[in-house]
């Protein structure tokens, strides 16, 4: 099996994204996991922004996320990304979000290639070399 390769972006838990109960709101993990998928692409050359003025749209399709320790306000965590494939016209991108050794959350989302005008493509060649830009998963 041929080893899989992630890519790290951080994010400080600001203030605004804790619930009463002082924990990361549910939802924010997910926007965690799309901050660190564009940061992903911009170290790659292809911000969101530029892949779009190419014609080039990558909507999500499906997202998972499970929840596994509360992440709280100033933590630190490090969102992974491994790309698992690309298929077809699917790219599926996993995540796991750790603060230090922990892991908080884990996750996946999958996306299709789609044409401004909505119709659907196979991902665009620099798409299916995203994992090039991926540290190997044991560093």
């Amino acid at each position: 099996m041929e080893k899989k390769q992630r890519f790290k972006h951080s994010v400080r838990v600001p203030y605004a994204h804790v619930d009463q109960m002082g924990v990361v709101y549910y939802a924010h993990y997910l926007v965690y996991f799309e901050m660190a998928r564009g940061e992903l692409l911009r170290k790659a050359g292809m911000p969101y922004g530029e892949l779009e003025k190419a014609g080039v749209m990558l909507p999500v399709v499906e997202s998972h996320c499970v929840y596994r320790k509360p992440a709280k306000f100033d933590d630190l965590l490090d969102v992974h990304i491994t790309i698992v494939e690309t298929r077809g016209i699917r790219v599926r991108i996993e995540y796991e979000m750790t603060r230090g050794e922990e892991i908080i959350a884990t996750g996946y989302t999958d996306h299709v290639c789609m044409a401004p005008g909505g119709k659907v493509m196979r991902p665009v060649q620099e798409l299916t070399k995203l994992a090039e830009f991926c540290l190997p998963a044991d560093e």
